[in-house]
């Protein structure tokens, strides 16, 4: 009996050891396994981080290479433009068309020009008041665009015209063209040109002054002299405030 006692308590004993002994084995591991996560939060943490820092990187380089390139600012045209000639002898052909003549001038747009290589120091708007003078309008625009593109103007054209038979107000067809004008552009100067009147020299420039500015400094039919001593008339350039004062 006393054997068989012994060699109960012996297994018991041994279950129990045995049973300590897998315990200790599975709070090690467990213990090891926790350690090693909470070791590794803060590097997931770390990498999630970079991450973001990557990804708004990558974001603001995005919105830099989209970002839009600015253009140089294109210079001043030169008080004395590089194209001018001097005299031009004018030809006026019996079958000049206004096909030709926009053909010839492939740059303008409906009327207006600027510069391309450079900012004009003033914009022109020229007011033609017109009725049944279709041929000298014809042969005033022929000449008169590629006149005012060496001159390096930016300008607008505006043909003014009376319809009806009553008599011709060139006073009122001015003032028309003049408040016209205005609704399509902020114009710095306005030229009142008559429809027969064709400039030969484009030293004479096309721009307005301190003053208002007679431009018709002779006529071929007068023998390049004015028609009377204080003759104003025919082509004249005024400011916004001289046109008002006036």
């Amino acid at each position: 009996m006393g054997f068989n006692l012994t060699f109960h308590l012996s297994y018991r004993v041994r279950l129990l050891l045995l049973f300590t002994i897998c315990l200790t084995v599975v709070g090690w591991a467990t213990s090891n396994y926790f350690v090693d996560a909470i070791q590794e939060i803060p590097k997931a943490r770390d990498f999630v981080a970079n991450f973001n820092k990557a990804t708004v990187l990558d974001k603001e380089e995005t919105l830099t290479n989209k970002a839009p390139v600015k253009k140089a600012e294109v210079r001043n045209c030169p008080p004395r433009s590089p194209y001018l000639i001097g005299r031009s002898k004018l030809v006026f052909r019996a079958d000049l068309t206004l096909e030709e003549v926009q053909a010839e001038n492939p740059r303008v747009h409906r009327g207006r020009y600027h510069p391309e290589e450079c900012k004009a120091l003033q914009r022109v708007a020229i007011l033609i008041p017109h009725r049944t003078r279709e041929k000298h309008l014809l042969y005033l625009l022929e000449h008169l665009h590629p006149f005012l593109q060496r001159q390096q103007m930016d300008y607008g054209i505006y043909v003014v015209h009376q319809a009806g038979n009553k008599k011709f107000n060139r006073a009122k067809l001015m003032n028309v063209g003049y408040l016209e004008a205005l609704k399509e552009e902020n114009w710095d100067c306005f030229i009142f040109h008559d429809v027969d009147l064709v400039p030969e020299h484009d030293f004479n420039l096309y721009k307005c002054e301190d003053q208002p500015k007679h431009l018709v400094v002779g006529r071929n039919s007068t023998g390049y002299r004015l028609r009377y001593k204080g003759y104003f008339g025919g082509v004249t350039a005024l400011t916004r405030e001289q046109f008002f004062k006036g």
